[in-house]
């Protein structure tokens, strides 16, 4: 099977010609490192090690802390894992802290990048990243922790039991209320060997106060292979999740689920989109999720709806099915787009190429998401990460990595 067929691109002729509007669009001055990820990042590693040492990739994750401190975790033009903080939203920067993480590869193609996490006392952090294996698309998911608050790191681990040579990849981490630590990921220990589509979510959680993982534990089975997981902290001691997943004729619609910390109890997903997007691979194209003030989920995702590919917005209730009708972003190119809330304040931000810049744009609502405004927040010529919503003391930030800066604004006021 080759690299494509397996993770990028899909088998119908309509939708190879959607996908590719959307790559020519999106490329641009970043043509070498688009088609590189478009590809998959092991599929030429001599390819992908060249555009690594031309410049840092601009894959970023970013967290707040307890102190309203902005913290950016990226990888430097030698490929080191490093972190930093800010605090008055990116005037400036610490110095880049570089923990050492062995000889440890890290994935950094389409929706995969390294992620960082705080409880909310601010005293316990995560680092977790995809560690790329032999095989093409395989890797494990791998965690740095930190009990001083990000000033000093442990070696990483493993975070999964299972340790074949497949796909443990597209990690998603957050603390919830009660200080547990939850990783979530997409995982093909279900299909290894087999025809079936897709892949499964599975999951672990730390206890507040200790170091060491549950069991790996099953959510779901055909889940989509190279999609990012949305995972929010949601009650005292829980967390909700949505993930693009493969439902019967190879629809790339979302599930959403809520678990709590112990990994003994039934989670059961619920169908959240409906677009009935029919496509045979996955489109490296993740969603966004946040809690709603009077109570559900306001959802973001990309999908293809009669024909029609777009970046949708639509409200979910407390058990994830969608309430009212989804909505496009005001955007043909919108992509990537993430989603934040604070009381009834509602932000939507994406990237969009217009043919000559990368645009960053937002979608505002001050009604809980009733009505929105569209504001222009940047630009560049050149490439730009996929935005980064963050809430935290009062305030909805977006974080935007371009190829001269990490870029903070804020989108409440």
């Amino acid at each position: 099977m080759s690299p494509l067929s397996s993770c990028a691109l899909p088998r119908s002729a309509g939708s190879i010609a959607a996908l590719q509007r959307r790559v020519l669009r999106r490329c641009s001055a970043a043509l070498l490192a688009c088609a590189i990820a478009a590809a998959g990042s092991w599929a030429d590693p001599a390819a992908a090690a060249a555009a690594r040492r031309a410049q840092p990739p601009l894959a970023t994750g970013a967290a707040t802390d307890a102190q309203g401190r902005v913290w950016a975790v990226t990888l430097d033009a030698p490929g080191r894992l490093c972190v930093r903080h800010t605090v008055d939203l990116g005037a400036n920067w610490s110095a880049p802290q570089c923990p050492d993480i062995g000889a440890d590869p890290v994935s950094v193609s389409g929706d995969s990048r390294p992620k960082i996490a705080f409880s909310g006392d601010g005293r316990q952090a995560a680092v977790a990243y995809t560690k790329p294996l032999s095989r093409p698309y395989t890797g494990e998911v791998r965690m740095l922790r930190s009990d001083d608050g990000g000033r000093s790191w442990s070696a990483p681990f493993t975070v999964h039991a299972d340790r074949q040579t497949i796909a443990h990849r597209f990690e998603a981490i957050v603390f919830d209320a009660a200080g547990n630590l939850h990783v979530w990921w997409i995982d093909k220990r279900d299909v290894e060997g087999t025809r079936e589509p897709g892949a499964s979510v599975f999951r672990s959680v730390a206890l507040a106060g200790q170091s060491t993982f549950g069991p790996d534990t099953r959510v779901a089975r055909r889940s989509c292979e190279c999609c990012r997981i949305a995972l929010v902290a949601d009650g005292e001691a829980g967390v909700a999740a949505l993930w693009r997943h493969v439902f019967e004729g190879s629809q790339r619609d979302h599930a959403f689920a809520r678990a709590g910390a112990s990994l003994t109890e039934a989670v059961t997903p619920t169908r959240a989109t409906f677009d009935r997007w029919r496509i045979e691979a996955c489109p490296h194209h993740g969603p966004g999720l946040a809690r709603a003030a009077g109570g559900g989920y306001h959802a973001v995702w990309f999908g293809e709806r009669d024909g029609e590919a777009s970046a949708r917005y639509a409200r979910l209730d407390a058990r994830g099915n969608p309430q009212g009708k989804a909505r496009a972003l005001p955007d043909p190119q919108a992509e990537h787009a993430d989603v934040g809330a604070l009381g009834s304040r509602v932000a939507i931000a994406w990237r969009s190429f217009d043919g000559h810049r990368t645009r960053l744009r937002a979608w505002l609502s001050i009604d809980d998401g009733a009505t929105f405004t569209l504001r222009e927040i940047a630009s560049t010529e050149g490439a730009g990460d996929h935005p980064k919503l963050l809430v935290s003391g009062g305030r909805i930030l977006v974080v935007w990595r371009t190829d001269t800066e990490i870029r903070i604004e804020r989108l409440d006021d």
